[in-house]
């Protein structure tokens, strides 16, 4: 076995799937024998208005956030809680390009060519310089979210053309649609492009609304995928979520930096599509979410050739990679520092937020000071979210006369 073979096995090893959340399972016991039978449940009590409405809503949100400076960010009480989500960005995005690259070098070492779909304003793009991919296609539902996603493209394009032994960056396309109503390929400019990575970072979950959304955005990830490329995304965890729920009175739960408050009525039986939630996180979000049912990602997964193979609480994904993305936990700031240094302000509550801090210093005397984040950050981003991988299955793509693509078993 080759040093490249050993290495591409070993991380092999290291996803494979993994679905252990330590929440209540019952929700996800419920699984659908026939998913057009399943899903009737949410389409018959959601009209095409309603549907229309919740994109209008989403599309008008992400619109409407400013671009802020980052002495701004540095301001906001959740800006631990955003870097250290980036960071899981930036580890699970590098962790499936570090397996496409030993797989392309396999393969004559042919450019990686990547899809962001919910690409939002960009946020990811320094990522893919970092990354060294050849072409990057940009799809998100918010014209001028787009409209900065292309500006960031072209400042980095300038920056990079000044320095020194300039080096060419990825190029790019952008495309202003509904990746859950809209085929995609249609608007590439090459519609036989084939991608090594599909990337859709907090986003999959809109499409959940109804199957024939979740099925448009499946086929979207999957129809320019290369046969043993990657689908990597991140989502709320169903399962905490559903669990938080059934033990609340009424609808709505949260803390002072997030609340979630469901909109669908069986708190035992949520639907398979259209288990609608308000979710609301200080300065960012505000606006309808939906359940992602694991089971039911599953068996859609299959019918377009995806097969889930990691499925990862943010809490077990941080200690599975915290030691290999310990330098860039502190580049990226996504850690809060307790004690704090020089007597600086703690951004959350110091005796409610920081209980679990002090109890594990005291176990760990020889340590002055701890990176974490609040108790209230804590409860958002490493109890309700999740990191997934979806590859597709082996087989060799075909074209027919009317350019949809057909997976034939190698």
């Amino acid at each position: 076995m080759s040093v490249m073979e050993e290495k591409e096995s070993n991380l092999l090893e290291k996803n494979k799937l993994k679905t252990d959340t330590g929440q209540d399972t019952s929700y996800y016991s419920n699984r659908p024998s026939d998913l057009s039978i399943g899903s009737s449940r949410d389409s018959r009590n959601v009209s095409n208005n309603e549907k229309a409405d919740n994109a209008i809503l989403v599309a008008e949100h992400y619109n409407a956030i400013e671009e802020t400076h980052l002495s701004q960010r540095n301001q906001s009480r959740i800006v631990y809680m955003r870097n250290f989500n980036n960071w899981i960005k930036s580890m699970l995005i590098n962790e499936y390009l570090t397996l496409t690259k030993i797989k392309q070098i396999k393969n004559h070492n042919s450019p990686l060519k990547v899809l962001d779909m919910c690409c939002g304003k960009g946020g990811d793009l320094l990522k893919w310089k970092k990354g060294e991919i050849s072409h990057l296609i940009c799809a998100d539902i918010a014209e001028i979210s787009i409209e900065q996603c292309k500006n960031r493209y072209s400042d980095i394009l300038n920056k990079s053309s000044k320095v020194r032994g300039f080096a060419p960056i990825f190029t790019a396309e952008f495309i202003a649609a509904d990746c859950t109503k809209v085929c995609l390929r249609e608007k590439y400019k090459d519609v036989t492009i084939q991608f090594d990575l599909v990337s859709c970072q907090f986003a999959f979950h809109y499409s959940f609304e109804s199957l024939s959304q979740a099925e448009c955005m499946l086929r979207n990830a999957s129809e320019c995928l290369r046969p043993g490329g990657y689908f990597i995304g991140t989502v709320p965890d169903a399962y905490d979520l559903v669990s938080r729920w059934q033990k609340c009175d009424g609808n709505k739960f949260g803390n002072d930096v997030y609340s979630v408050e469901f909109l669908c009525k069986d708190k035992m039986k949520p639907p398979f599509f259209g288990a609608k939630y308000n979710f609301h996180l200080e300065g960012v979000v505000n606006c309808p979410e939906f359940l992602v049912h694991l089971p039911t990602l599953c068996k859609l997964a299959s019918k377009f050739g995806l097969e889930l193979v990691m499925f990862e609480r943010f809490e077990t994904y941080y200690e599975r990679m915290k030691n290999e993305g310990k330098s860039l936990l502190g580049k990226m700031q996504a850690l809060e520092t307790y004690p704090p240094y020089h007597e600086s302000p703690l951004l959350g509550q110091p005796l409610q937020d920081y209980q679990h801090a002090i109890n594990y210093m005291q176990n760990l005397p020889g340590h002055r000071k701890i990176g974490t984040l609040s108790q209230a950050e804590w409860e958002v981003t490493c109890n309700t979210l999740c990191s997934i991988c979806i590859s597709k299955k082996r087989g060799r793509l075909e074209w027919n006369k009317r350019m949809k693509t057909t997976m034939k078993p190698l």
